[in-house]
């Protein structure tokens, strides 16, 4: 999962950081004008959309997917706020009512932030085997494709970091899946090989 100092080298970027103002702008006009949110804590919320819509698949997150979601929004939050109240945690608390609302504007925000970190168009072009999908040529292909991208994908998609390897105990349940495929269109991670093959391995209940 991202860390609160790559969250602070994305913003180091002039045209990330002019979009995170302006969205900042805009979602506490409509939300709480009085929301106290950093430019980095609220490109902190906008990383943790996929997170947030795997929890709402079926339509409310339970307590469990809440003490995971801020659990990540306090690993992100800039100088951490184990002892006082996160502002990631708390605007995201705005974000999960009027999820809907703001998934595709914030989804448009991160396919700026991975084309500006990453060359997705080189990584679109690896040529991965897709006929023969195991655990272990799975394993095979997160150790080849570039440190920023495994990065991006387990912090969208896993609870941990350690998720993407343990292929075996990655389960989820269909309407979860359901989400995790839409999210990849919508992130246009359904044309990468390697998010193909991450998706073949869940074992869906």
């Amino acid at each position: 999962m991202f860390t609160e100092n790559e969250v602070a080298i994305m913003l180091e970027n002039e045209r990330i950081h002019e979009i995170v103002k302006n969205l900042k702008k805009e979602f506490k006009a409509s939300e709480a004008q009085f929301l106290e949110i950093g430019d980095h804590d609220f490109l902190s919320l906008v990383l943790l959309t996929p997170s947030v819509g795997i929890a709402l698949a079926n339509g409310s997150v339970s307590l469990f997917e809440e003490l995971s979601l801020n659990k990540k929004a306090r690993k992100l939050s800039l100088g951490g706020y184990f002892m006082k109240k996160d502002p990631v945690v708390n605007a995201m608390g705005y974000f999960i009512k009027h999820y809907d609302l703001w998934r595709d504007k914030f989804i448009d925000l991160l396919k700026i932030v991975m084309d500006i970190a990453l060359n997705m168009d080189d990584i679109r072009r690896v040529d991965i085997g897709e006929d023969d999908i195991s655990p272990n040529s799975f394993r095979r292909e997160v150790l080849r494709s570039p440190y920023g991208f495994v990065r991006f994908l387990s912090s969208f998609f896993c609870s941990d970091d350690d998720e993407i390897i343990n292929v075996e105990q990655r389960s989820i349940a269909k309407d979860e899946y359901d989400v995790v495929v839409d999210l990849g269109k919508k992130l246009d991670l359904d044309s990468v090989p390697i998010f193909r093959h991450f998706c073949a391995t869940y074992t869906v209940k």
